[in-house]
């Protein structure tokens, strides 16, 4: 019954490993498509908005797998 646990542990802990690379580059795209967005809505020569969101986007990202990958070392 405990191998049984054990087992259903690890797979949660894969599932949520695997599943972080598809969050990051949603997370990501979507900025650079409101980004991408925004640049056509409001030209500027000097700001680019597509840069800035998606910069943006990369550290929320980035944010999101420290939070996930602490909460798994907790939680095993």
């Amino acid at each position: 019954m405990e191998n049984n646990n054990q087992q259903k542990k690890n797979y949660n802990k894969w599932l949520s490993l695997i599943n972080i690379p598809i969050q990051m580059g949603a997370i990501i795209f979507v900025f650079y498509k409101i980004g991408f967005w925004l640049d056509g809505k409001y030209p500027s020569e000097k700001v680019y908005y597509y840069k800035l969101l998606t910069i943006l986007g990369v550290f929320i990202a980035l944010y999101n797998v420290y939070r996930q990958v602490n909460e798994i070392g907790k939680n095993s």
